[in-house]
């Protein structure tokens, strides 16, 4: 079983939003001009994506089988990491065999419960880490709340229609610790960070605010006197 520290390392004014994590993950730039700057955009995929999460996310549908028990729109939060959210889905199985650490009771049902995340995402699986960090992140909060060790989670992709078995392994861990602690010490400064162009800019819903061409071929007042009274003192 892990070893959960009690103290905690953020208070509650100072906890960011979990989702944040992909956005990260993803650009830096990208999340601070969401969460720090408070610029979005919508475009074909952010539309399908909330589609999608308010599906997975209504509260209401709550389902409660022999074994199953799922648990939808499940809030988060972590005092270690420092993020709060909602879980897409929490599915707690029955097991007859008791892992030590790996098992909860539920209120009001028998037995011994084991929790697995699912987080719901449009598209197929992305080439990077960005879906799985969150769904990290989620499993963190989760074993932080109940006191508990979460081996495994899913990603399901709705255009697939498949779920992608994601293992919290230590380096997944300590990138989403990472991560999370990036995004604080942006939030901490206030800092929005220059652009880096590549391909995953035509990907992003942000690109028409961004202006990633125009401001790397901007060049600061400061750059630009350096380098004239550099030529000066070169012709003089």
């Amino acid at each position: 079983m892990r070893n959960f520290e009690t103290e905690k390392k953020y208070s509650d004014d100072d906890l960011l939003l979990l989702s944040g994590i992909q956005h990260i993950a993803f650009c830096e730039r990208q999340w601070a001009l969401i969460h720090l700057e408070q610029v979005w955009a919508e475009n074909v995929r952010t539309v399908e994506g909330k589609h999608l999460h308010e599906r997975a996310d209504d509260p209401y549908k709550d389902e409660t089988r022999k074994t199953l028990r799922v648990i939808r729109a499940m809030p988060l939060v972590s005092y270690q990491i420092g993020l709060r959210g909602v879980a897409d889905v929490v599915e707690f199985h029955q097991s007859q065999e008791v892992v030590s650490g790996e098992m909860c009771r539920l209120e009001k049902r028998e037995g011994w419960w084991r929790p697995v995340p699912v987080e719901y995402k449009r598209g197929r699986p992305k080439p990077d880490d960005r879906d799985a960090v969150q769904l990290c992140a989620q499993a963190m909060a989760l074993e932080e709340m109940m006191v508990i060790s979460i081996p495994s989670g899913f990603l399901f992709y709705g255009q697939t229609k498949h779920r992608e078995s994601v293992f919290f392994d230590i380096a997944l861990r300590q990138h989403t610790v990472e991560l999370a602690t990036r995004m604080h010490q942006l939030a901490r400064e206030e800092i929005t960070p220059k652009p880096q162009k590549g391909k995953h800019c035509s990907q992003c819903s942000l690109v028409e605010q961004c202006q990633p061409q125009w401001m790397l071929r901007h060049r600061s007042v400061e750059s630009y006197l350096a380098r004239m009274c550099h030529v000066e003192v070169d012709h003089s």
